[in-house]
């Protein structure tokens, strides 16, 4: 096969390699041609050069600056609107947006008037701007929003921020928010971080702007912002760290306040005190940079970080807070305004109450193994003045005096005693105290002392297990149970003989009441803590109408009680509890192993119960209803009789003939009183 390569076939042939051959058939002067081809080259790269790029002049640079800058910003707002427009969609409607209603308020005061807690999801109620110092608001202004008053809703500065941490960060890092932007937030959205969120937030910013006025919306803000520990609002902040209204804050408390804003949890001033003054201390120096503030105002106001910030710490009057919420639903059914409840707490009274009982522990509950207390105080009509269900509230919101039942021991048996009196027994009934085995059952006195034939009284003043077991059984344990729930107590109990021990749990407020009617001359009475309940504006929801289930125990039988409840003051197992110049009455108790001691006592004034023990119900170091509840209850007692005059006990013998004992004709040697020193040796105080 012949494989030749044509003119056509070579690099460079074609049609320019025949115009070639063509020239070396003209001859010699083939040449010639070949150069003059190479002219018309250089002939066409000439326009070429007329194409040439012109210098970049200055004015050129800008031109085309300006230029793409505007076809980019058309663009750029195009894609801007694009967002905006695609979560916008996803909101509701703009006819539809308005304002969530404040969750109500449920502020709680005592007899005087005085704050004992709000509760409620905020906290605390709303307060108007105008009713604040005017360097409240500032402050947050200062820190959160210094253009709030200049800018409609948005702030250019902090959304071009809000964009670089964007590019830099990869996400929303904080920063740029002014207080409308934060308030639509807390209003209407997540706290997410995310780019769809922030459009929706700058879009409700501008459409509260448009709706409401700068000052409607800061008050809007000051009254639903998170200020952490719980408090929504100023008001609610203030009353959590200050224990005062946030009309009444000093500056610097307004510094700290605005300083928690950014991070409620960290900058708390119970937990970081130090954190909370540096940050009110920069709150300070942007307010004297605004001029709301001079220098020398702000140097006087800074705290000193090496102090511990004194804020309020919650105490026991929040175990009476908490019972009168509990109660809310069956007084006025479900809240929904605020409203101002009024109790019958005396204020004094409570922190009496919970400063005896936290100092019992703190000196002798080591010692003694006990790290609980509780105490009830109420007028012999029932209205409780005093309420501490622990030792701290802050550690514990378990309300031993309401919610707890614990074993009554011993303070049981003036319920056992009453039901025999309606059986025809009284005070000077001799009875029998000796060993007992009832169907296997053996109740016992403590040290395994018995004393034989004894009155009804002084075996009661010695609490005496088998005298009341013996009673229980002669009396029958359902017609005890009847009688305990005439005297007030709802807890179920069981109608067996071992109640007359106080085997059967109570709370301690029942059983407190339980002994009212012995107080009052015989009228039952229900415990309350409530007297009203108003609106915010005045309307009275709820007014309390004195009532109760009227005379539960007879004038006789209140009469005898009183003298056997006496005569356990005077030479029984309650006689620690005393008040000078006022005839007291009252009853011991302790259940077995100690693991319970209390002790009810009342004048006609006042009924106050006292509880010390364990949660866990884990046995205490010998301490008994007669020492440290007896104690705690003098004490209490004392202060809350401080300027009245002594009034003798409803039927007190000597008041008529009529009520005059018996006389006791028997030997000197034969009376129970001559035990007195002996039971007192063996017993210790203990019942």
């Amino acid at each position: 096969m012949d494989l030749r390569v044509s003119p056509e076939d070579r690099v460079g042939g074609g049609p320019k390699s025949r115009k070639g051959a063509k020239g070396k058939a003209r001859g010699k002067d083939s040449a010639k041609p070949q150069k003059g081809k190479a002219q018309p080259r250089k002939t066409k790269s000439t326009p070429r050069k007329s194409r040439t790029r012109q210098p970049l002049t200055v004015g050129r640079f800008f031109f085309k600056l300006f230029y793409w800058g505007f076809v980019l910003a058309i663009w750029g707002g195009i894609a801007v609107a694009g967002i905006v427009a695609y979560y916008a969609l996803q909101l509701p409607s703009s006819n539809t947006w308005a304002v969530p209603k404040r969750p109500p308020n449920i502020e709680i005061v005592a007899a005087d008037g005085r704050l004992i807690s709000n509760r409620g999801k905020m906290g605390g109620q709303a307060v108007a701007l105008r009713d604040l110092p005017a360097y409240v608001p500032e402050a947050v202004i200062s820190i959160e929003d210094r253009r709030f008053y200049e800018h409609f809703g948005l702030d250019p500065i902090g959304i071009a921020r809000a964009a670089v941490n964007l590019v830099t960060h990869g996400r929303i890092v904080g920063g740029g928010s002014t207080i409308t932007q934060q308030l639509a937030k807390n209003l209407f959205l997540t706290p997410d971080q995310t780019l769809g969120r922030k459009v929706q937030e700058a879009l409700l910013a501008l459409w509260l702007e448009h709706n409401y006025s700068k000052d409607q919306i800061l008050e809007l803000y000051l009254n639903r912002m998170y200020f952490g520990s719980g408090a929504y609002g100023i008001e609610a902040a203030a009353q959590k760290y200050f224990g005062k209204s946030a009309r009444n804050l000093s500056l610097s408390e307004a510094a700290i306040l605005a300083g928690l804003l950014q991070a409620p949890s960290r900058l708390d001033p119970n937990r970081n005190p130090q954190a909370a003054a540096a940050r009110a201390r920069i709150v300070l120096g942007a307010m004297a940079e605004e001029g709301y503030i001079s220098e020398k105002e702000a140097q006087a106001a800074t705290i000193d970080p090496n102090e511990h910030i004194r804020t309020r710490v919650p105490g026991a009057e929040y175990y009476v807070a908490d019972w009168v919420e509990s109660l809310m639903q069956s007084y006025i059914g479900d809240v929904t305004q605020d409203v101002v409840v009024h109790t019958t707490i005396n204020w004094d009274l409570q922190k009496e109450g919970e400063f005896l009982i936290r100092e019992a522990v703190s000196q002798n509950g080591q010692a003694h193994n006990f790290s609980q207390g509780a105490l009830v105080a109420m007028d012999t009509d029932g209205a409780v003045r005093a309420l501490v269900g622990g030792v701290d509230y802050a550690k514990s919101q378990y309300n031993r005096a309401v919610t707890a039942h614990r074993q009554p021991g011993s303070a049981f048996k003036p319920i056992v005693y009453l039901t025999a009196l309606e059986h025809g027994y009284t005070p000077s009934t001799i009875v029998e105290d000796k060993p007992l085995d009832y169907n296997g059952w053996q109740p016992e006195n403590a040290e395994h002392k018995y004393f034989g034939k004894i009155k009804l009284k002084d075996a009661l003043a010695y609490s005496l297990n088998t005298v009341a077991a013996r009673l229980a059984i002669d009396v029958g344990p359902q017609n005890i149970v009847d009688t305990a729930l005439r005297l007030g107590i709802s807890t179920p109990i069981e109608a067996v003989p071992s109640i007359a021990l106080g085997t059967s749990e109570v709370s301690l407020l029942e059983l407190t009441g339980a002994y009212a009617p012995f107080a009052n001359g015989g009228l039952g009475v229900i415990p309350h803590v409530i007297t009203s309940i108003d609106t915010s504006d005045g309307k009275v929801l709820y007014q309390d109408i004195p009532s109760g289930p009227g005379r539960v125990v007879s004038p006789q039988n209140v009469a005898m009680m009183n003298e056997m409840l006496s005569n356990a003051v005077d030479i029984g197992t309650a006689r620690n509890a005393h008040l000078d110049g006022w005839p007291v009455a009252g009853k011991t108790g302790t259940t077995q192993n100690y693991r319970d001691a209390m002790f009810v006592g009342y004048t006609a004034h006042m009924v106050t119960g006292v509880w010390v023990g364990n949660d866990d119900g884990s046995p205490m170091n010998r301490v008994g209803g007669g020492s440290y509840p007896a104690e705690i209850w003098s004490k209490f007692m004392a202060v809350a009789h401080k300027g009245l005059s002594p009034v003798a006990l409803p039927g007190a013998y000597g008041a008529t003939p009529d009520q005059t004992p018996p006389p006791d004709n028997r030997p000197a040697a034969d009376k129970p009183r001559t035990l007195v020193d002996l039971i007192n040796q063996w017993f210790g105080g203990g019942g």
